[in-house]
């Protein structure tokens, strides 16, 4: 288990209308380089504590499907979900959303719960080896693009 990998963007926009793109799973492709959007499955609609997401993701050539269980869905301040795999929580994947006089700040964080086999299975998988390392240039990434799309939006 790693330390958690979190990285922070001033965004110039309502903490609302943050909150509703990051919790817009299926559109998170748009945003974020490895993600590739995706579909609520189990009767879900949309953000809830205990909804269910499958995501399609990319890295180069490599291509594969996540599951995760949204575990946190307090708007607009903090939303978090679990990648599952194997029945266990690989990873946490959590937004943070503070305001401030100009819009608010997005803390991104990373936490990783796999244990060394995991990773091991996660890095061929995906073809990445140090995940943390990796997770935290998407994530600088992925907020980058929130602040641009979100005064649009």
């Amino acid at each position: 288990m790693t330390n958690p990998v979190s990285v922070t963007r001033e965004i110039a926009a309502s903490p609302e209308r943050v909150w509703a793109m990051v919790t817009d799973l299926p559109r998170m492709g748009e945003w974020s380089p490895e993600n590739q959007g995706g579909v609520w499955t189990g009767g879900a609609a949309g953000p809830a504590v205990g909804a269910r997401f499958k995501g399609k993701n990319r890295n180069g050539r490599r291509s594969w499907s996540s599951s995760v269980k949204v575990t946190v869905c307090d708007s607009p301040r903090t939303f978090s979900f679990a990648l599952m795999g194997l029945g266990k929580n690989w990873c946490d994947w959590v937004y943070d959303i503070e305001p401030t006089a100009t819009g608010c700040v997005v803390t991104h964080s990373w936490i990783d719960h796999r244990g060394k086999f995991a990773g091991v299975i996660g890095g061929v998988i995906s073809g990445v080896p140090d995940r943390a390392t990796h997770n935290r240039g998407n994530m600088e990434v992925t907020l980058e693009n929130l602040a641009r799309a979100a005064p649009q939006e």
